[in-house]
């Protein structure tokens, strides 16, 4: 699986980015196999460019370890989040809960 195209997919219709923070690669992983890539907020259009670009890489999404880690955070509040379940993995848009009556 291709993570830029993974990610642009997943921001279909969801508001534009603040900010990221995506690593490949646990801690047990060797330094050379390990990746950070991040995109501050207040990003030029050449820092987006920038990191898509470094997105472009292909990672193994099926069972076995989980290779990415990270969030990225949405202008509107939300954010999406890795999700993993026994090495599977995929993006998962979170939004904040509403506060229930009784603890206003």
């Amino acid at each position: 699986m291709n993570i830029k195209e993974e990610l642009l997919r997943q921001l279909v219709n969801k508001a534009e980015i603040k900010c990221a923070l995506i690593r490949k690669g646990a801690d047990y992983y060797e330094p050379e196999e390990q990746k950070t890539v991040i995109l501050k907020k207040g990003y030029t259009s050449e820092d987006y460019i920038n990191f898509l670009n470094k997105l472009d890489f292909n990672y193994n999404n099926g069972y076995g370890g989980q290779e990415l880690y990270g969030n990225v955070w949405l202008k509107d509040g939300t954010w999406l989040e890795r999700g993993e379940y026994d090495g599977s993995e995929w993006w998962e848009h979170k939004v904040l809960p509403e506060i229930p009556k009784i603890l206003k």
